[in-house]
């Protein structure tokens, strides 16, 4: 015997909403609705809010009606369901019944002809009746009475299934066939009288689900033909409203369009004036003398154009004051610098033997400041050029200007890795030259090992290439990836020579002319990699 294990529930419950049952929906007369909907908007108020109130009404009257509609067919469907759920639990009922019955006539026959060939179809019954009584299980699980009964006729079966199997193992004849009859008749009687007890309960909710499916059945065409009238009043009320609102305000539409034509007219001559603005020209004016808010607006971007042009004006004399200064200053330091790095190698020349282990040491440490100092000066005179020389657009292959770089910048132990082809642009060659040298030169000088792997890529972002330079050396930890951009800001020793703190200054400037933008992705003992981009 099976396990006789399984639930029943019905699917998908409806909202326990109470059932209004009125007596003849469609006989309520159309007059009614017409003076239901003869009520009259106040007319004091404006046009959106009377528009605002008629919608409100009449989706209220809709959301309510559609919601009745709604309510019916979701009851109708939920018993329909339940009227099919009550049909398949009778059905299952019926089939265990027929099922028990055809394994005790197996072995009534096999007993009463002496034929084996009736004990097949016993043990074939047996998985059948169980697959039946998990069904009734499964359909009922909802009912608790009929669950209980189910528990009686689960134990009465199993009683019955191993009697019937203990008589089928008896040798055939016509006395254990009586013997047979007379012992199982009270079980039989009492699991026929179960499974009738299971039918008749199931009858009474067939008839209750019956009688309320033919209630919704007849219902819900009524509340959709009533939802139909009423949307169709509705809509006519509002319409008629809406156009009585709309005739009384077309001499207004026509000032209106009117006065927005003019605003229009002056609003696009302000357009122009922010166009060209944005274009670099500061000297347009605007003639508007209207005694407006558009006239106030003219005069104040007539101010505000005077005043750009004004401030540019000063920041460009500024600026090219600026980078006069910073290269003549760093030229003119240039000279004195030399004549020092002279006077001490004369020293060094005339005196080789009078000087000391620690007076030899002190010009090794001149000669390294002083150097510093020429690569400092060297790197601010880069710093002012950066970005201020003109541009010379040619065609130029990334992937032959790394190759040059690389033999420029890297050291023979270092390797220069491009895993896929670099693009070819149409761009200013001098500016993405002095980007990868920087980079690249950087990733070599500042490894932590004499030999190490670069790795240069590149992504079509659609409106500009977005390049890679990633090395293996000890990479550089997140406090520092927006230190390293400063000017004069290095994580080496100052004393470096070759570490001005300049270089990355610069790439960030030429970049940032480009209209494009860079940023590192490091971790401490993992490398680092400076991305930026570069438009097409």
């Amino acid at each position: 015997m099976g396990r006789f294990a399984g639930k029943d529930t019905e699917a998908n419950p409806p909202p326990r909403l109470p059932v209004v049952e009125p007596a003849n929906p469609s006989a309520v007369p159309c007059g009614q609705f017409s003076r239901l909907f003869s009520v009259s908007l106040p007319m004091g108020l404006k046009l959106n809010t009377k528009i605002v109130l008629g919608f409100v009404i009449a989706v209220g009257v809709l959301l309510l009606t559609s919601a009745v509609a709604w309510y019916s067919i979701q009851q109708l469907g939920y018993y329909t369901r339940q009227v099919e759920h009550t049909y398949r639990v009778l059905e299952s009922a019926s089939s265990l019944r027929g099922h028990l019955r055809d394994a005790q006539s197996q072995v009534r026959g096999y007993l009463l002809l002496n034929d084996s060939t009736y004990l097949p179809g016993f043990y074939q019954s047996q998985p059948l009746i169980d697959e039946d009584f998990d069904a009734l299980q499964l359909l009922t699980l909802d009912n608790p009475q009929q669950q209980t009964r189910l528990d009686t006729l689960q134990r009465g079966l199993r009683e019955e299934i191993t009697f019937l199997e203990r008589w089928a193992k008896m040798p055939p004849s016509t006395e254990v066939v009586r013997r047979l009859v007379r012992e199982d008749r009270a079980r039989q009687m009492a699991l026929r009288e179960l499974i009738t007890r299971i039918q008749v309960n199931e009858k009474v909710l067939l008839k209750e689900r019956q009688r309320r499916q033919d209630f919704f059945e007849n219902t819900t065409p009524a509340a959709i033909v009533i939802s139909a009238i009423l949307a169709t009043i509705i809509v006519f009320w509002l319409f008629t409203k809406i156009t009585r609102e709309l005739r009384a305000n077309e001499e207004l539409q026509a000032e209106l369009t009117r006065t927005n034509a003019d605003v229009a007219r002056r609003i696009s001559i302000i357009e122009a004036l922010a166009n060209r603005v944005v274009a670099g020209d500061y000297t347009v004016k605007i003639s508007d003398q209207e005694q407006d808010s558009l006239g106030n607006l003219a005069t104040s971007l007539n101010h505000m154009t005077q005043a750009l042009d004004t401030s540019f004006t000063a920041l460009e004399n500024r600026n090219r004051e600026l980078d006069q200064f910073a290269y003549v200053a760093s030229h003119d330091l240039k000279a004195p610098l030399r004549g020092v790095v002279t006077v001490v190698k004369w020293i060094e020349d005339e005196l080789p033997h009078e000087l000391s282990p620690q007076m030899r040491q002190y010009l090794d440490m001149m000669k390294g400041r002083l150097h510093r100092l020429e690569d400092l000066i060297n790197g601010l005179l880069a710093y002012a050029r950066a970005g201020r020389t003109e541009r010379k657009l040619e065609e130029v292959s990334v992937q032959q200007l790394v190759e040059e770089v690389t033999e420029l910048v890297v050291p023979p132990t270092f390797r220069v890795e491009t895993p896929a082809p670099l693009p070819v642009l149409t761009t200013d060659r001098l500016s993405l030259q002095q980007v990868f040298t920087n980079l690249i030169g950087n990733a070599a000088k500042y490894h932590n090992r004499p030999d190490g792997l670069i790795t240069v890529t590149a992504r079509d972002l659609g409106e500009c290439f977005e390049f890679r330079v990633q090395d293996d050396g000890p990479g550089i930890a997140p406090q520092f990836h927006q230190k390293v951009f400063l000017m004069f800001q290095t994580l080496r020793d100052r004393n470096t020579a070759e570490s001005t703190g300049i270089g990355l200054s610069i790439v960030k400037r030429i970049i940032e002319e480009q209209k494009g933008s860079i940023h590192i992705e490091s971790e401490e003992g993992q490398g680092a990699a400076f991305i930026f981009t570069w438009h097409k």
